[in-house]
């Protein structure tokens, strides 16, 4: 069971990884690609995977089941910047840990491991409105900064009335605007010196 468990698990993170690494080259983000969960290699992560895979789920739904408590994803979330649960702080107004805005990029990360995880836990059964629906059903989906929020389910749902093509077709023009408009503010405070 074990050896079984070891090679599906592996298998399952390695083409999670692929996928997510593809999606990101669309969309223009080819670092987050390349360094997208390397974490779940460490023996907090993998260890707790091969344990409580299950090949149709996260064996983080299984840990916590088991344990109360998935300490493989309190790991990974902490180290991962497109979860948004990495993206929190506390207020010193309200006295309380609370949601922050995440950035842009993380944000298309975000979307690109959602395509990705629901294409590999969904596998035939996938169509472009999966993610979407995933996120709709979503306990955690009011623990989320709401413009980050917006923003993600603004993607999810071009996803879904648009294709693939579409949606990174726009985030690639999203951030060439960014990109333009960091330049200009750049130019211009050189130029008023």
């Amino acid at each position: 069971m074990i050896i079984e468990n070891f090679f599906g698990h592996l298998s399952t993170v390695l083409r999670h990884r692929h996928m997510v690494m593809i999606h990101c080259f669309k969309a223009g983000i080819i670092s987050h690609g390349f360094f997208h969960d390397l974490s779940k290699f460490s023996p907090t992560e993998f260890i707790a995977g091969v344990i409580y895979f299950q090949g149709n789920r996260s064996p983080n739904e299984k840990e916590r089941e088991a344990r109360g408590c998935s300490r493989a994803w309190m790991h990974h979330k902490g180290r991962n910047k497109h979860h948004f649960e990495y993206w929190t702080d506390y207020n010193m107004k309200t006295r309380r840990l609370e949601p922050v805005r995440m950035p842009d990029d993380y944000i298309f990360e975000m979307f690109c491991d959602r395509v990705s995880a629901s294409k590999v836990y969904n596998g035939e059964k996938y169509n472009d409105s999966c993610p979407l629906e995933y996120f709709q059903h979503a306990k955690s989906k009011g623990e989320m900064e709401k413009s980050t929020a917006h923003r993600i389910e603004f993607l999810l749902r071009m996803l879904a009335e648009k294709g693939e093509d579409y949606t990174f077709r726009y985030i690639r023009h999203l951030r060439k605007m960014r990109r333009a408009e960091l330049f200009k503010k750049y130019v211009d405070i050189d130029l008023n010196l």
